[in-house]
Formats: C-alpha cells, sequence, structure tokens
C-alpha cells in the first residue's frame, strides 16, 4: 500500500511536483534525466509514515547538517526522468528522512529509488534555509534554454547585469520575480563547491540563481512557485533573445519605468 493512501496532504504535494515536473519536460527544460526537484514534507508526515521501517539506507550526505534533524524529503530520484516523475511519481522519486546524526539520510518509502545525485546540495540548500526560519520549503534545479544560453555572455555575469535586463523585457518579471537573479560561476555540478556558492547568492537575497552553463536554482514556499519564478525569467530572456533574434537590441523598460513597477507593486528596494 502506498504512504500516499489515507494522507490527502502528502498526496497532494507529491501531485504537485508531479504536474511541475510535467511543465519542466513540455518546455524543453528536462532533457533525459536533467533537473532536479527537492521538497521538505516534514509536515505532511503522519504517523503511519513515521511507523514505517525504511527499506534502504542509511547513506551518507557527504556533510552534517544541523538543521535537518527529523526532517523528511521527497526527492526526484537519480537518473530518473522529469517526464516519467510526471506520470508516475512514486516510481521516480523517495521518501527520505534525515537520520539524527544529520549525517545520513534512509529512504522510507515507496520503492528503494536512490535520490538524485545533487542531493548534498539541494539538503545543504534547506539546511540553511530552516536556520534561517525561511518558510521556503521547494527547491528547484533546471536548465531553461534562453537563460542558460545568456550566461554564456561574460558580460551578462556582473552582479544584476543580467537581472536589470530581464527586469526591463517586460513590466510582469519585476512584480513577479522582485528579487531578480542571481549568477554562480561554473562550478562542478552536485559538488559542494556549487551548493556553497549557491546558499551564498541565495543569502544575497535572491530567491532564483543561474548557475553559469548549467542552469537554473530557485526555492520557495512550493514546488509550484519555484517553477513560476523560473517560468518568469525565461519568458522575459525569451524576448530579449527574440529581440536579438530579429537584429536590433532591445531598448526594455527604463530605470523609472521599472521603479514605477517598484511602487505600485509595493516591491522590495
Amino acid at each position: 500500500m502506498s504512504v500516499l493512501e489515507n494522507n490527502p496532504a502528502l498526496s497532494a504535494e507529491i501531485n504537485l511536483v508531479a504536474e511541475a515536473a510535467g511543465y519542466l519536460w513540455q518546455k524543453g527544460w528536462a532533457e533525459r534525466n536533467g533537473g532536479n526537484i527537492t521538497v521538505n514534507i516534514t509536515d505532511n508526515v503522519d504517523s503511519a509514515l513515521k511507523d514505517k521501517e525504511p527499506i534502504a539506507g542509511p547513506f551518507p550526505i557527504g556533510s552534517t547538517l544541523p538543521h535537518l534533524k527529523g526532517c523528511w524529503f521527497f526527492c526526484k530520484g537519480t537518473n530518473r526522468r522529469m517526464r516519467d516523475l510526471a506520470r508516475r511519481p512514486m516510481e521516480n522519486g523517495s521518501i527520505i528522512r534525515i537520520t539524527d546524526d544529520c549525517a545520513h539520510y534512509e529512504i522510507v518509502a515507496d520503492k528503494p529509488v536512490m535520490p538524485t545525485s545533487e542531493l548534498p546540495s539541494h539538503l545543504a540548500v534547506h539546511n540553511y534555509l530552516i536556520a534561517k526560519g525561511s518558510p521556503y520549503k521547494a527547491s528547484l534545479h533546471t536548465h531553461p534554454i534562453g537563460l542558460v544560453a545568456m550566461t554564456h555572455n561574460p558580460a551578462f555575469l556582473e552582479k544584476d547585469v543580467l537581472t536589470n535586463i530581464l527586469w526591463s523585457m517586460i513590466p510582469e518579471t519585476k512584480a513577479f520575480c522582485p528579487r531578480g537573479l542571481g549568477i554562480v560561476p561554473y562550478k562542478l555540478p552536485g559538488s559542494c563547491e556549487l551548493a556553497e556558492a549557491t546558499i551564498a547568492s541565495i543569502d544575497d537575497n535572491y530567491d532564483v540563481v543561474a548557475w553559469e552553463k548549467h542552469g537554473v536554482f530557485a526555492v520557495d514556499t512550493d514546488i509550484m512557485s519555484a517553477f513560476d519564478q523560473i517560468d518568469v525569467l525565461e519568458k522575459a530572456s525569451d524576448i530579449y533573445l527574440h529581440a536579438r533574434a530579429m537584429g536590433f537590441v532591445p531598448d526594455g523598460m527604463s530605470q523609472a519605468q521599472m521603479q514605477e513597477i517598484s511602487t505600485v507593486f509595493k516591491l522590495p528596494k
């Protein structure tokens, strides 16, 4: 019997992950097994799940994450495709719990699917979010084509250059992504260095971070909100790249116009 039976809150959370995974595939942002999702489901774990014996593990995280003691996560499986996660989430993802030493995890349900190879970096971010009292529960990594393409231009990698270009393409970008886009210089995928650089960028008040020549990483209260932020930024990059393909550099909104958006929508300065 699936752990989702008789737990509508957890079922709804994982169905939301499946829905987001389907969108990632449809948009062409999740080739083969590309991209990762990790969601903190601790608040939705019932007594029946807590009483279950682990089906695999414990496995080392690679670091000690003290704020994750007692936490549970749903994670996309390693070498699993987003399109398959969308159709069969419990066969292509796993529910894990962090052990009391905060340095290992166990797979509890439903199948012994090993979590994403980038689990240590995702968990490090979640550890940071809990430590700062953030309400964010979801982390998403994906490969949006336009945004990745723009990170191949060194001029766009200076602080907030890309943010201001994207904000200026369409008013909704600043309204719905008011913190802009952080930049992380290229680091080995799945490495501790990538996790540390991502946390540093989030600590600089970004919710979405571009990994140079690799992809985008977002955090938010739920997986769909994280997806929405990337979706809005990717639309802005599409507008910019379409204009360049037409042979001109788009003017973009002026600083005064963007300030007006901030004032009207009461956005952070």
